[in-house]
């Protein structure tokens, strides 16, 4: 079974809300500390009131038979047209476990995470990303917009979690807000690759329309989600703590494997 509907069923408030935390040092790793709600999943750094507000934040999705309609149901026609390959693509990227949701960034800096052995990249990844999920929420449960699948009775790239993405709302995506905070958090810890990360993070967001299950617009406002939960997570001391061992992390990965690469070259 995929992830996606259990993610989404922690993000609809299920689980219980995490307790506000004291920054410590260093900042907890496993989930025994950090608060597991569901299997797999980890309380995120922010406490509801601490998180964006879509609802708030976000207008409402695009009327029936407005312009912005209109493009959104360009963007699903584009969509249509998309390579096997992109397809394929676009269906691993509905995956939100952990470690599979961080596999094509790391690809580009040519390493794998270890829980094991970068357990504070590990957590940063894990709890931000619920952080970013949760921000959308809101204006999901006031509009509970339909999705395109639906909408234009379309297969999805996922259609064993099709009967429960048909009750939940498609604005903004949660899935794009969780791909923006993981390109954005690649590039705190590796600044040197911005453009490919972010790219990434882009295209992991672009995978929900030509999956059929999000609207252009969705992916959009999922964005501006991730970026306004990003901004909130640089106030947050144990993220702060735990995004600089995390780069400390990722820095002697990355030596380790020029090392190796080097030692082979000779």
């Amino acid at each position: 079974m995929r992830t996606t509907a259990v993610l989404l069923l922690l993000l609809s408030g299920c689980a219980s809300a995490p307790a506000l935390e004291v920054a410590t040092s260093p900042p907890p790793t496993t989930a025994a500390a950090i608060g597991e709600p569901l299997p797999g999943f980890l309380n995120g750094y922010l406490v509801p009131d601490r998180l964006p507000d879509s609802a708030a934040l976000m207008p409402p999705p695009p009327a029936a038979g407005s312009a912005a309609q209109a493009a959104d149901d360009a963007g699903i026609d584009a969509a249509l047209k998309a390579s096997p390959a992109r397809f394929e693509e676009a269906r691993q990227d509905a995956d939100l476990s952990f470690p599979a949701v961080t596999a094509s960034f790391t690809r580009i800096l040519g390493i794998t995470i270890d829980p094991e052995a970068q357990p504070h990249t590990a957590a940063l990844f894990r709890r931000a990303m619920t952080d970013a999920g949760l921000s959308t929420y809101g204006a999901k449960q006031r509009y509970n917009r339909t999705r395109p699948f639906v909408a234009r009775s379309l297969a999805s790239c996922t259609p064993e979690e099709e009967e429960f993405l048909r009750t939940d709302g498609s604005y903004p995506s949660g899935h794009a807000a969780v791909g923006w905070m993981l390109g954005l958090l690649f590039v705190e810890l590796a600044p040197d690759r911005q453009d490919a990360l972010l790219k990434r993070g882009f295209d992991f967001g672009e995978s929900r329309v030509i999956c059929r299950v999000h609207w252009p617009s969705d992916v959009a406002a999922g964005r501006v989600m991730a970026s306004a939960a990003f901004a909130r997570l640089q106030a947050d001391p144990v993220f702060r703590a735990q995004r600089d061992l995390a780069r400390q992390e990722i820095a002697a990965a990355r030596a380790a494997r020029s090392g190796a690469a080097g030692s082979r070259s000779r």
